[in-house]
């Protein structure tokens, strides 16, 4: 085998690591040394990520796309199966219902439909006033960038290309590029407005989740330090091994779908993988109660997940991808598209913002300020983004905001499947567009009113 630089499918990948790892210690320096940066309160991570992004739109560093979408896809999938392996600790989530995750997915789909409805009164406005001839189910493309991501975006963008819309594609990807710095800057500016008027403490949090006793490094009955194989090791091959697992799943389910259903499985294979970090976390949790079993069977006595060990690998797992997600924005041509772009991009991030703040209070009463940040990271541009707002927040993810995330997105593909048909329906005709406006709007008032009036069974 040639090992010498000339072989670059051996050399490629850990060169742009190391070109990452570089650009996160330089962010890590920066935010620490230069005050200006460290009183934006901008976590090193995002820092990185836009350090990352400067230095390829000037090719001063070659980070492929695909290397960074790679990165980003996986490390996601990684953070959640680590976070879900945790062993929970009792009394820490006591204020979790067990309408958490069902109000958390009606949350995060009426978010859509609220972009949805803003997107096409953009949109259709536009076309009969400053932009005729604009492709009038373009707003739909709203919801797909900030709610869904890249990926979604893209899909639809490309299909409603083909129903005519000029630019889709590229409009589509845009949203979502500007969802996602939606997300990083005005969370940031946020929760900075939150550290003036003295509603958190961001150097109290990270001084308290620094404080570490013995407990928080090994719980009673784990596998003990001094044995054969190191512990962390052991954290790394459950993960691992969990990833592995998800992938059967996954493969399995579109496999069966493709030979059962062509038809359907063409709409819901790309969710299947797109959601892979949500199989993933279900199977780690599955994973992790087998740990029980085998305990009652007297089939093993040792506990293995440590808590500790498995923060810090789905911490290094977050980091990463926040650094690949942000550098692997692509903003593409908008020639005359510029006008609806801008209009939805700022009104997009700024009622996202007055809605969630509306009802993450009432849905997260004590925890509001956690579960708004990580809801509106995740909603205006993906769940990378919910996540490092959070970590700003609840860095050792004491509150039941991280859960809501992937419970929500659980709940989420659920209650969001009417809309995958109104959104495939909406641009072959005005009458059609129109049915869909008002369906979205009938969809949102039955979720907020599940959120609202739906309350969890008293115990006893």
């Amino acid at each position: 085998m040639d090992f010498s630089s000339s072989n670059t499918a051996l050399w490629n990948g850990m060169i742009q690591f190391g070109i990452l790892s570089a650009i996160l210690l330089a962010a890590n320096v920066l935010r620490r040394k230069a005050g200006l940066i460290r009183k934006t309160l901008m976590p090193t991570s995002v820092l990185g990520g836009f350090i990352a992004l400067l230095l390829r739109i000037f090719n001063l560093v070659s980070l492929d796309g695909p290397f960074l979408d790679f990165v980003t896809y996986h490390t996601i999938a990684i953070g959640f199966i680590a976070l879900s392996l945790r062993i929970p600790e009792k009394g820490l989530q006591s204020e979790a219902t067990s309408l958490d995750g069902p109000k958390s997915g009606a949350l995060i789909v009426s978010t859509y439909l609220m972009q949805g409805i803003l997107g096409l009164i953009i949109t259709i406005g536009l076309a009969y006033t400053l932009s005729p001839g604009l492709f009038k189910a373009a707003g739909i493309l709203l919801p797909m960038g900030y709610g869904q991501g890249p990926g979604q975006a893209n899909n639809v963008g490309a299909t409603y290309e083909q129903l005519g819309f000029a630019g889709g594609q590229s409009f589509g990807l845009s949203i979502a590029a500007a969802g996602f710095l939606c997300a990083c800057i005005v969370g940031v500016i946020y929760i900075n407005i939150l550290q003036k008027k003295k509603q958190i403490n961001i150097q109290s949090i990270q001084e308290k989740a620094e404080i570490m006793t013995v407990e928080d490094f090994q719980s009673d009955n784990e596998i003990p330090i001094s044995q054969s194989v190191d512990r962390l090791s052991i954290q790394v091959a459950m993960v691992l091994m969990v990833y592995l697992a998800t992938y059967l799943v996954s493969l399995g389910l579109t496999s069966f779908l493709s030979a059962v259903a062509p038809g359907l499985s063409s709409t819901l294979s790309p969710l299947i993988w797109g959601f892979n970090f949500i199989i993933g976390s279900l199977t780690a949790m599955l994973f992790r109660q087998s740990f029980n079993w085998f305990t009652k069977a007297k089939w093993m006595n040792r506990q293995y997940p440590n808590n500790y060990l498995l923060n810090r690998i789905s911490g290094f797992a977050f980091d990463f991808m926040i650094v690949a997600g942000i550098a692997a924005i692509e903003i593409k041509d908008l020639a005359g598209l510029w006008i609806p772009f801008l209009v939805m991009a700022v009104l997009g991030g700024w009622l996202t913002l007055v809605y969630l703040r509306w009802l993450c209070k009432k849905l997260y009463p004590s925890y509001y300020h956690e579960g708004l940040m990580s809801m509106y990271g995740m909603l205006t541009g993906t769940i990378s983004s919910g996540v490092l707002l959070l970590r700003e927040l609840d860095p050792n993810y004491k509150t039941p905001a991280a859960n809501n995330l992937l419970a929500g997105s659980s709940y989420g593909i659920l209650f969001g499947a009417p809309m995958l048909i109104l959104i495939g329906m909406a641009p072959k005709s005005d009458f059609l567009l129109l049915i869909t406006f008002l369906l979205f709007i009938a969809y949102l008032i039955v979720l907020i009113l599940f959120m609202l009036k739906v309350k969890p069974r008293s115990k006893g």
